[in-house]
């Protein structure tokens, strides 16, 4: 495992907000929502995550891989070079981020803010059904609403 986090460059963050990760023992940690980006030295060919409801992984060129979390969890991820042959099999762990996020419980139902500096609603896996719904559908409208509008239609 070492000589394969030996193969992974200085690991670098891109425009756009991505996160650096750092080549360390254990699992990769990348948060829902957010993007880490890898440089890999030898070139990948393909790259596969075992779990794609947990986290999404593509490949920008042969050289940057991103890994976007998409649900809480733990799945792998596996990088081949041109040969078919793992450069890369690592643990990746998916978690929340607790960024300027207040939870609110109200008996065992949770709604989350994001609060930086007022609170508004945010969509979080593990809210109650009714407090996800409805910040689900009012995004969704707003953001019907606003391509409408970009596109001209009424």
């Amino acid at each position: 495992m070492f000589a394969q986090l030996i193969r992974w460059t200085s690991l670098f963050a891109v425009a756009f907000g991505a996160t650096v990760a750092v080549a360390q023992d254990g699992p990769v940690l990348v948060t829902v929502d957010r993007a880490k980006v890898f440089r890999i030295e030898d070139g990948a060919a393909a790259v596969i995550v075992g779990n794609p409801f947990i986290a999404d992984v593509a490949m920008f060129d042969q050289n940057t891989v991103v890994i976007t979390g998409k649900s809480y969890g733990t799945t792998n991820l596996v990088i081949l070079d041109g040969d078919n042959k793992p450069i890369v099999d690592e643990v990746i762990t998916v978690k929340a981020s607790d960024d300027d996020v207040v939870s609110v419980y109200r008996k065992a139902s949770r709604e989350s803010l994001s609060c930086n500096p007022a609170c508004e609603p945010v969509l979080r896996l593990g809210d109650s059904i009714e407090a996800f719904k409805e910040t689900a559908d009012q995004a969704s409208a707003r953001n019907d609403l606003a391509t409408k509008a970009a596109g001209g239609q009424q």
